[in-house]
């Protein structure tokens, strides 16, 4: 139970990674809301839990506003903050990506970091303590072609989780990041531009330990870190990729 007592918001918690960390926090003792776009996928995993449900576009000011104001008002205070909801754009030369495909993926992946903290971090630095983990990935560290602007919103959140660690250390507030390698959620296809048992092999190969990312390994790494036991652990961006990026 090294959750219990703590309250926690996961983005993207109706589906893949996130409903992994949902179901790990909750076993550890949290009390979790399930936040998504999709409302039927948080309800279904929120309801598995016993934790509660929002629907929220992480792009838009207003709508995390609305969540962040039912999570402190549902839990009396919000502990730790997971920012998994993310998106991308499908595999292209980078000069064919949309203004819109772009507009999209910055918002979703790094302008949804910014909303949160603009929504939450005023709470916990009220309340000296808290944890936030930003998922971020291995194409920010080891970027692919093809995958151009992606990369760049995923480098765009570890460094924003570097800079944030450091200015919020003295309010007693943590922020670290995970580093997936691509792995069996919504965003699988999409990564890989379509989903055969020969593209599954060649991306394989490049992992050492020749498997994908489950949200069962994103969901113990989230654990460790947003726990107590990482109390002196801020600013790092933890690779889960089976050696990937090595």
């Amino acid at each position: 139970m090294r959750l219990e007592g703590k309250a926690a918001i996961v983005t993207g918690g109706g589906s893949g990674f996130g409903a992994g960390i949902v179901r790990r926090f909750a076993q550890e003792g949290a009390r979790v809301m399930v936040a998504d776009i999709n409302l039927d996928a948080a309800e279904a995993v929120a309801a598995e839990v016993g934790g509660i449900a929002a629907r929220v576009d992480v792009a838009k000011n207003d709508s995390v506003a609305a969540m962040a104001k039912a999570a402190i008002e549902a839990f009396g205070k919000v502990d730790i903050l997971v920012n998994n909801a993310g998106i991308t754009h499908l595999p292209q030369p980078m000069e064919e990506v949309s203004e819109e495909e772009f507009d999209r993926v910055l918002a979703v992946n790094a302008k949804s970091v910014y909303l949160t903290a603009r929504h939450l971090v005023g709470h916990m630095k009220a309340n000296g303590a808290g944890a936030i983990l930003n998922i971020a990935s291995t194409a920010g560290v080891s970027p692919r072609p093809n995958l151009n602007w992606y990369n760049a919103s995923k480098g765009w959140m570890i460094t924003a989780t570097r800079t944030m660690a450091v200015e919020l250390a003295p309010s007693g507030v943590r922020v670290n990041a995970l580093n997936p390698v691509a792995g069996e959620t919504p965003l699988l296809k999409s990564f890989m531009g379509e989903d055969t048992p020969e593209i599954r092999a060649k991306f394989l190969s490049t992992i050492p330990l020749g498997r994908f990312s489950t949200p069962e390994d994103m969901a113990n790494a989230a654990l460790f870190l947003c726990s107590d036991e990482a109390s002196m652990i801020t600013g790092v961006a933890m690779e889960v990729d089976g050696g990937r990026c090595i």
